[in-house]
């Protein structure tokens, strides 16, 4: 499982697929922001980071122009990850609440970490061709990880996923909290992006997010009663 992971992680950082998103991520590894003139900048596709082993698949996104496209790893040196990844350390899904680099020493603990696009847009906002592009390096990531939980940050991340999976199902809304559970049983969880417009502004605060991998967990949990109560069965 890991070799399959190392291996669609190489094929997506040599991705030119497409032109728009080649050249602004370029551009801006190019220029750079002042505060970090002194660094070399990744500029390049951003792969999945965490378990190979993972039940829990987190779907962002795309790279911050000046986070995960500067330091190679999704969620990265910006200020998302600044308010996410404390949030899956207080959950057990992380080893660290801090992500500043790629050698920083941060283990993900039965979670992994994808997008929906692997490049930073120009204005954070890749066009459906760009989503289209990318959506089988996310399909293939869920066939390698067959994941028990699905947790989608944002809006775009959910359509995403329902379009994966042919859900037409007009019941299906995005919202925060919000549940649902695909015909092979996997469960999809939806989260406000931990972006600064929704931080800043309150419309995701702390405990909302850190309700979300409580929920995450308790759904790993309920998978783990189903399996034993089957072993038992089996006796």
């Amino acid at each position: 499982m890991q070799s399959q992971l190392e291996k669609l992680n190489e094929e997506i950082i040599q991705c030119r697929k497409c032109a728009r998103l080649v050249e602004w991520r370029e551009e801006v590894a190019r220029l750079k922001r002042r505060a970090y003139r002194d660094q070399e900048y990744w500029g390049k596709p951003v792969p999945g980071f965490g378990d190979p082993k993972a039940r829990v698949l987190v779907v962002g996104l795309a790279p911050g122009a000046h986070g995960s496209n500067r330091t190679g790893r999704v969620f990265t040196g910006d200020a998302s990850g600044g308010f996410m990844y404390p949030a899956l350390y207080r959950a057990g899904f992380a080893n660290q609440p801090t992500a500043e680099s790629r050698d920083d020493g941060l283990i993900l603990k039965d979670l992994y970490i994808a997008a929906v696009a692997h490049c930073v847009p120009p204005a954070n906002k890749p066009n459906s061709a760009e989503l289209d592009n990318c959506q089988p390096y996310l399909e293939r990531t869920i066939e390698i990880l067959k994941p028990k939980v699905i947790v989608c940050l944002g809006r775009i991340a959910f359509e995403r996923i329902l379009r994966m999976f042919s859900i037409r199902n007009s019941a299906w809304k995005f919202g925060h909290g919000a549940l649902y559970q695909l015909d092979n049983g996997t469960w999809v969880l939806c989260s406000y992006h931990p972006s600064q417009q929704n931080t800043l502004t309150g419309k995701l605060t702390v405990m909302m997010f850190d309700d979300i991998w409580v929920k995450a967990r308790e759904l790993l949990q309920r998978e783990e009663e189903v399996i034993d109560r089957l072993n038992a069965a089996s006796v």
